[in-house]
């Protein structure tokens, strides 16, 4: 086994593009400032959301990112997009740093890095049409001419499983399965080579979800699309995910492929997740045994020393409680950091 600080500071990606990565995240850390004061506002702390994450993602690669509601996953996501500029870090696509960018130059990388957002209710503006909400971005980038927008609003409506004649529509209008599929098509209207679904499908019925899964797995083939998949019901993210980054509290605790993860976790945080999974078979799911985490989340804006897992982990010792663990690359792209990491034969 050999650390990163030996092999290289981000975990590579699983191969599927034979291009190499699309997209490059080293150190990345995003702190919120806690303010107070009357008059004068004064720094006395920092909520680290996000705090010294590495990965990257091959082309045409899907990266599930799973972890606990609060745990940094939406922020990383955010700040990989510049939609919130992080404290420090590097993001590089297709080996243009992406941090730190002015807003023009932002702009007109947009279009390749595109977001499906959670709530397919919040993330449609309910003053316009669908026409507008799916066109105007197009129109903005220079990707279509005005005459031409009513045909490919159309054409993008009828690939994501949608009415074409329903592009006049406004989003109060449709479902939210619906709505999530037209936030799909206002995503992909601009081309993009790299997509960030940050939940899309938590919000949905259970039967709308594999439908929404399905889409994403259709249109990755057809499109050739890289997709960073945020969510934290594992049971989804098996299914589409190429390799899983499991966050806990602002840092990657393990990260390889997924079957990997899967079926031999190394850290005791992604076990303990995995055994919340339920099974379809009753006997085997009342069978097996399940992982109760005590103790609560700690804050993030005052995190554990060494390991933050510590606080809560059935393995931990001294050691854990004064010093960091590094990721550890344990063979096969599957990296865990873990001073006690769990026996993999």
């Amino acid at each position: 086994m050999s650390s990163l600080a030996e092999s290289g500071p981000v975990p590579a990606g699983a191969g599927v593009g034979a291009e190499g990565p699309i997209l490059v995240v080293e150190r990345l850390v995003k702190h919120f400032p806690i303010k107070a004061g009357i008059l004068i506002d004064r720094q006395i702390g920092a909520v680290r959301a996000v705090d010294d994450v590495s990965f990257s993602v091959d082309r045409g690669e899907t990266l599930g990112l799973v972890g606990e509601s609060g745990c940094g996953k939406s922020t990383l996501a955010r700040s990989i997009l510049q939609l919130i500029a992080p404290t420090s870090g590097s993001v590089r696509f297709e080996g243009r740093e992406v941090a730190g960018l002015g807003r023009r130059a932002a702009r007109e990388l947009r279009a390749d890095m595109q977001m499906v957002f959670q709530d397919p209710y919040a993330s449609l503006n309910p003053r316009k049409r669908i026409a507008q909400i799916i066109g105007d971005p197009m129109l903005l980038h220079g990707i279509v001419e005005r005459g031409e927008v009513k045909a490919v609003v159309q054409d993008l409506l009828e690939t994501v499983g949608l009415n074409p004649e329903h592009y006049n529509r406004f989003p109060h209008e449709f479902s939210g399965g619906q709505r999530q599929r037209i936030g799909i098509a206002r995503a992909l209207g601009l081309r993009p080579k790299l997509i960030i679904a940050d939940e899309p499908v938590s919000a949905l019925d259970v039967s709308i979800q594999a439908q929404i899964i399905n889409l994403l797995e259709d249109l990755q083939e057809e499109y050739r699309l890289t997709y960073v998949f945020v969510a934290h019901d594992l049971s989804v993210v098996r299914h589409v995910a190429d390799r899983i980054a499991v966050m806990y509290l602002g840092k990657i605790v393990e990260i390889g492929p997924a079957e990997a993860v899967y079926d031999t976790p190394i850290h005791p945080y992604t076990e303990a997740l995995l055994s919340a999974v339920p099974i379809p078979d009753p006997r085997a799911n009342a069978a097996r045994r399940q992982i109760v985490l005590e103790g609560d989340v700690p804050s993030p804006a005052d995190p554990p020393a060494g390991c933050r897992f510590h606080t809560r982990c059935p393995r931990a010792t001294d050691v854990c409680s004064t010093g960091e663990p590094l990721l550890i690359d344990h063979g096969g792209g599957h990296h865990a950091a873990c001073h006690h990491p769990l026996d993999r034969a």
